[in-house]
């Protein structure tokens, strides 16, 4: 009995150990997003440049297409077709900031 409350206790660590690492990660993504200066082109939650809403990329987009977005927009709009006008630019940043921003990204679903 004793150690299936451990076990039990220890599966709800981790569980909640990586829910904390989510939320960091999307808070730091939250950061990149506002130092790239993302809202020029692109809108969330009402803020930023209508014309490119994110609210709901997470839901529209896997995390892999996110990611493609921010680093080959180009390939992207070929592959996708997109007519929005500027075109996107490619993006170099960090893995950790790119992946905080695909993370924060991928979080912004359908209310």
């Amino acid at each position: 009995m004793i150690r299936i409350i451990l076990i039990a206790m220890a599966a709800s660590l981790g569980f909640s150990t990586t829910a904390a690492a989510q939320a960091d990660a999307i808070a730091k993504g939250v950061q990149v997003y506002a130092e790239q200066r993302c809202a020029i082109c692109h809108a969330i939650a009402g803020k930023g440049n209508a014309k490119g809403p994110l609210d709901d990329v997470g839901s529209r987009l896997s995390t892999e297409e996110i990611r493609r977005w921010i680093v080959d927009a180009k390939g992207m709009t070929e592959k996708t077709k997109a007519l929005r006008k500027p075109l996107m630019k490619d993006y170099l940043l960090p893995k950790d900031q790119l992946d905080a921003l695909v993370a924060y990204m991928a979080s912004l679903k359908k209310k």
